[in-house]
This record gives C-alpha cells, sequence and structure tokens, in this order.
C-alpha cells in the first residue's frame, strides 16, 4: 500500500469512528429510527454524501453499533466461563465484569438496551443474532461441565439462553442505577441482587433432571 492509500485509509477509518461515536452521542436522548442522517453528519461535520462512503443507511450505522457493543461483552464472559471453575466464583467474575463493562461502555449498553426491541428492524435482527450466537458460545462452554446423557442438546441451548438473558438485563439495571442512583450502594444492590439470580439458576441446573 502506497503512502497516499495509506493515508486516505487512516481518513476514511477515522470519518467512520466519528459518524458511529456522533451517533452514540445523539442516541443517548432518542432512539434509532428517530435519528436523522443529516444530525449525525452535521455533528461530525462532514456532508450528507460523505456518510454514504461508510453506511448504506442508518439501519447499516446501526448494525454496525451492535456489533461493537456486543462484541467484546461476550467474549469477555465467555473467557470468565473457560476460566472459573465454581459456580459461585463464576458468578462472582460474570457479574464484576458486567459491571466495569457498563462503566465503560454506558452509551454502547444504553443502545443495545433501547434498540433490543427497537423500531429498527435490521437492528432488532442484528441484536437477536449477537445473542443467539453469545447463547450458543455459552452453550459450548457448558457443555463439557454437564452429563450428555441428561442434558440434551435442547436442555444446554435452553439454560444457555437463561444465562445471556439475565446478562444483558444485568446490564441494564447496572446502566440505569449508575445513571440514575451513582451512589455505590445503588451498584451493590444490582450486583447482589445479579448474583443471587445467577446462583438460583446455577441451584436449578443442578436439579434440572430431578424433577
Amino acid at each position: 500500500m502506497s503512502h497516499t492509500s495509506g493515508v486516505r485509509q487512516a481518513q476514511k477509518e477515522k470519518t467512520r469512528r466519528a459518524l458511529m461515536d456522533a451517533a452514540l452521542r445523539l442516541l443517548e436522548d432518542q432512539s434509532l429510527s428517530s435519528l436523522g442522517l443529516r444530525e449525525v453528519t452535521r455533528a461530525v461535520g462532514v456532508a450528507p454524501a460523505a456518510f454514504y462512503r461508510h453506511f448504506r443507511d442508518l439501519s447499516d450505522l446501526g448494525v454496525a453499533l451492535v456489533e461493537e457493543s456486543l462484541g467484546s461483552l461476550h467474549h469477555m464472559i465467555n473467557a470468565i466461563l473457560a476460566g472459573q471453575e465454581g459456580d459461585e466464583e463464576r458468578i462472582e467474575a460474570t457479574v464484576d465484569a458486567v459491571a466495569e463493562h457498563v462503566r465503560h461502555y454506558p452509551a454502547h449498553i444504553r443502545f443495545i438496551a433501547r434498540e433490543r426491541h427497537g423500531g429498527v428492524r435490521p437492528v432488532r435482527q442484528a441484536i437477536a443474532a449477537e445473542l443467539d450466537r453469545f447463547a450458543d458460545e455459552v452453550a459450548a462452554a457448558f457443555c463439557p461441565r454437564l452429563p450428555a446423557e441428561s442434558w440434551p442438546p435442547e436442555d444446554v441451548r435452553m439454560l444457555a439462553e437463561l444465562y445471556v438473558d439475565r446478562m444483558v438485563m444485568t446490564a441494564t439495571a447496572f446502566l440505569e442505577a449508575q445513571a440514575d442512583h451513582p451512589e455505590a450502594a445503588d451498584e451493590r444492590r444490582v450486583a447482589a441482587t445479579a448474583r443471587k439470580q445467577l446462583l438460583l439458576i446455577s441451584l436449578g441446573r443442578r436439579h434440572w433432571h430431578d424433577a
């Protein structure tokens, strides 16, 4: 790659990043379906036509935000699932990791929470697809720990979906606690509730086939 091409590519990536960051800021107080393309380009200081060098439309930008928002979170949780042996240790590490992620990326979590059931179909579908992939990976992490003769694949998948859904809800609860009541005590209450909920799922897992 020539020096000129490299500079051009770096500028293109910089503008794409600026468009995504501007959209996240604008989406703090509105949904994607109400966001205007000109709002985003005006915030970045580029012409509307420049937007189409990076995204087909605002839905395409929204899908990119979904991939960025959920990608790092589910890789982090999978690393915890693979690295921790005991249920309580795994639960503690998972809740701490989600809280830390929300502290660092509140705009991303707010975006996912709002758009998961929002009005932009491609974005809604992208979130569902990412969460499905997350559930597949969690199920794969659980499989070696569960006896195959009593845990058919559909039951393992159901268990994984419970964990994934609880992680999304926990992230949303942390976000609300940090926004509305930034005192550490409120965050500790969310963490305590999340640990109890995950422990309840874990206890149910141990006795699922005894019922």
